[in-house]
């Protein structure tokens, strides 16, 4: 269960930054995802959780998920990485579990318990979960409008609101997807593509020398940390209702803002930066109020996450080539918003401009 206890500088949770360990990106992401047969997680189901049905394989970049149709509906069944602690995807399912108590409007997955009332099922090859399914397409298929950024962002601000007095052993861990460490991304830089190097590496040191001493006086609390566009759905028919929030295996303890910056990240129009990034802004900000110096920073943070999107993924495509498209699948997106990030001080006057308006 999930244990309410103060925010600590750093939980005992043995997930070591990428530096201390043999592999520059850490174990979670070094492995691939786990590969058990379909009978065998078929079997599993049938046991614990009381269902029959068709398992349909899903991509995904560390766990195994399946969609399972069954007679009684469709579900999500995840196998946890072997590599991610025990802790941590309790961690997460607790999230999952806090914000179906809290915010029952919000359309995130429901943890569907097994007959014994456990909500995951500890395995050789990772923690088995069964999550309800959620309709909708991947907003990475529909138009980005304003009205649609309006949406993700109240959505956001609500999901981080609701989350902001949650707490667990496990938040506070060590992930390199995380803009707080994109300092750590250092060892990866030789993956990037070269005529991305040279920015990304000026960046990062500036990085740890101005962005990173701000960012920590900033609100930490536990965040989704991948609002991305694959993982948010939407009825065609109605694009500015979100019908899914999905993933929340990048959850961690970190600044509120990093959230909003990951968001931000994925809605920068090249010819026009503040035409998507205001209505996020704007409704994330009244939705889940920021501060001025969280809106100051934002620029640099949605760099950050841009410069971290394209060297995990550059990295990672070159480990597993069989899975480079799925890998890869948000780098022209961040490719194109890095090159649209040019006037930092403008964009914050715009958008401190548009949190202050009444309209």
């Amino acid at each position: 269960m999930s244990t309410h206890i103060p925010l600590a500088p750093r939980a005992p949770l043995a997930i070591l930054p990428p530096t201390m360990t043999q592999d520059p990106a850490g174990s979670l992401l070094s492995l691939p995802p786990p590969q058990v047969p379909l009978q065998a997680l078929g079997a599993l189901v049938a046991a614990h959780w009381g269902m029959t049905g068709t398992l349909h394989p899903l991509t995904s970049e560390r766990d195994q998920n399946h969609r399972l149709d069954t007679t009684q509906g469709s579900f999500i069944l995840k196998l946890a990485n072997p590599a991610e602690p025990a802790a941590l995807t309790d961690f997460q399912t607790q999230a999952l579990l806090y914000t179906a108590r809290n915010a029952p409007d919000l359309p995130t997955p429901r943890v569907l318990p097994m007959r014994d009332g456990r909500p995951l099922l500890p395995t050789p090859d990772g923690a088995l979960r069964l999550l309800t399914w959620l309709p909708g397409t991947p907003l990475a298929h529909l138009p980005r409008t304003p009205g649609l950024a309006a949406a993700i962002g109240t959505a956001l601000g609500r999901l981080d609101a609701t989350l902001a007095d949650f707490r667990h052993p496990a938040a506070d861990h060590h992930l390199l997807w995380d803009i707080r460490n994109a300092r750590d991304l250092v060892p990866l830089i030789p993956s990037v593509p070269t005529d991305l190097r040279p920015r990304i590496a000026a960046f990062l040191d500036r990085f740890q020398t101005e962005v990173a001493p701000a960012l920590a006086l900033l609100p930490r609390q536990v965040i989704h940390g991948d609002f991305n566009p694959h993982n948010l759905l939407a009825d065609p028919a109605r694009p500015e209702t979100l019908t899914g929030i999905l993933d929340f295996g990048d959850m961690t303890l970190s600044h509120r803002i990093c959230d909003l910056a990951v968001a931000a990240s994925y809605l920068i129009e090249p010819a026009d930066p503040p035409s998507l990034l205001v209505p996020l802004t704007r409704a994330y900000h009244r939705a889940n109020p920021l501060t001025a110096q969280e809106i100051a920073l934002l620029p640099d943070l949605i760099t950050a996450r841009l410069a971290t999107t394209l060297t995990i993924t550059a990295w990672r495509a070159a480990r597993y080539p069989e899975n480079a498209p799925y890998i890869l699948r948000n780098a022209p997106t961040s490719r194109a918003g890095l090159a649209a990030m040019t006037d930092p001080k403008a964009l914050i006057t715009t958008l401190r401009e548009a949190c202050e308006s009444p309209t």
